[in-house]
């Protein structure tokens, strides 16, 4: 009777709420570390000129679809990992830890020929109309070739700091990334200026300081790994004993969740790529430097994402499903005050737009005041959105995002966005807006999804079978 009663209730009891926030609130400090380490990034950068500014945007563009394939991975993985530890079932979260770096490694090739092979030619894709196109390649590809020497160490970086959020481990991947970015916010103040002696380095400088970042963080992810053991580590004799079955049962789950989240970067891509076509380096510099703002209150994604994924990924392992749909009522309501919040400090970012970015030209600081306001009013949809996927990812129902967000990116978003390039003459701030707005079909959309009930299932009880036959 009283679980009946608990299910009706819109919002769920503060001690709910309390061990959601003591999930997602080291996850989103983390995120925010990161981010203000990037407006700083940017504001040191920003002082080199728009075109510097765009340079190192647009190779981050590039770069950001790596970073994102490498988070698909990891909440690919974690679908099975956040059951297989409700489940306390160790070589379950073992074979979720090789999926990671096995697919995480495989992405080395297509990243090596981005950063080393044909950087110029990739992305001069990203600055078609672009009145100041050479120049800023010129700066991008300098950025890009020390990037790559990243790129083996952020792998096993990533998937081992997001398989310690899978068990609940928030903290540790916190103190890390502050370790991290402190190290590389120093050395940006030492190379792009040449402050203490240093050299001069400009956009190389803000390379090397990131590489160096990015290095550290995977001496002290190692060292944690050798020293602490956690549950899912595997030596270097046993990291090939994969189990073909299940791997296979994860790839398919994850392929949807990898195809979703690819399907959006590339949307992104092509969207950023049109609209620096709408100018000269003012519109790059002033794009970059909004989303730069904006990441400050993005970090609500992440927490949302991974608090309700690991709650109800525990239930749902444990096999207590009135529990988790329980829960997926509270977080969705949760979510979405949630939400409203985060417009609010969204709109108290812009008072820091003329503090960082008062080097850039006045048309590039314009643009990035009017985005981070339109996305400021976004929030509510946006984090809402997250937690609906969150929801449903947690029980393996990968299709929702592959078939609906996916669909509609493809079939409506991307022939929108080349309609208003290529027949309208709107600003790019105008052309986001119509872009975004579709979101709020995708939000109705996934509420009509969720009803029924696809997600609530228990994957580490079939998986377990999975095991045993492939042993």
């Amino acid at each position: 009777m009283t679980e009946i009663k608990e299910r009706k209730k819109l919002f769920g009891t503060g001690k709910f709420y309390g061990s959601a926030l003591a999930l997602a609130v080291p996850i989103m400090l983390q995120q925010l570390i990161q981010s203000l380490v990037s407006l700083i990034d940017n504001f040191m950068v920003s002082g080199l000129g728009d075109v510097a500014m765009s340079g190192v945007n647009v190779a981050g563009q590039v770069l950001f679809v790596f970073l994102v394939y490498l988070n698909a991975i990891g909440m690919s993985g974690g679908i099975f990992m956040t059951q297989f530890f409700g489940a306390e079932d160790k070589e379950g979260m073992k074979q979720a830890y090789r999926f990671k770096l096995i697919m995480g490694f495989a992405a080395f090739i297509p990243y090596f020929l981005v950063c080393v092979a044909f950087p110029r030619q990739i992305l001069s894709l990203m600055l078609i109309g672009n009145t100041e196109a050479d120049p800023i390649l010129d700066e991008a590809v300098k950025y890009i070739h020390i990037m790559f020497f990243m790129g083996l160490p952020m792998t096993f970086s990533m998937c081992t700091a997001s398989s310690l959020r899978d068990m609940g481990q928030v903290k540790t991947p916190l103190l890390v990334t502050v370790a991290a970015t402190l190290t590389n916010t120093l050395f940006n103040w030492l190379l792009i200026y040449g402050n203490l002696g240093f050299p001069a380095l400009g956009v190389e400088g803000a390379a090397i300081a990131t590489v160096i970042a990015r290095m550290l963080e995977f001496v002290i992810f190692a060292v944690i790994y050798i020293r602490k053991k956690p549950d899912f580590a595997v030596g270097l004799t046993e990291f090939f004993r994969v189990n073909g079955k299940l791997f296979r049962e994860i790839l398919k789950k994850g392929s949807l969740v990898l195809f979703c989240e690819m399907v959006w970067v590339m949307s992104e891509t092509v969207t950023t790529a049109i609209y620096n076509g709408r100018g000269g380096a003012d519109v790059v510099s002033g794009m970059a430097a909004s989303f730069a703002v904006a990441n400050l209150f993005f970090v609500a994604f992440g927490g949302i994402y991974s608090a309700a994924g690991v709650i109800l990924g525990k239930t749902l392992g444990a096999g207590d499903l009135e529990k988790a749909r329980t829960q997926k009522t509270w977080l969705l309501s949760g979510s979405a005050v949630f939400g409203v919040m985060m417009t609010f400090f969204g709109l108290a970012t812009t008072l820091v737009i003329p503090l960082v970015f008062g080097k850039l030209s006045e048309g590039a600081v314009q643009i990035c005041r009017d985005m981070v306001i339109m996305m400021s009013f976004f929030m509510p949809v946006w984090v809402y959105m997250n937690a609906q996927q969150a929801v449903a990812r947690a029980g393996g129902d990968t299709a929702m995002g592959a078939y609906t967000d996916s669909v509609i990116t493809i079939v409506i978003m991307i022939p929108l966005v080349f309609i208003l390039g290529l027949f309208t003459d709107i600003g790019p701030v105008m052309m986001y807006l119509a872009v975004k707005l579709l979101d709020i079909i995708k939000v109705i959309v996934f509420h009509i999804w969720l009803k029924k009930e696809r997600w609530l299932r228990n994957l580490a009880k079939g998986s377990k079978n999975a095991e045993e036959s492939g042993s």
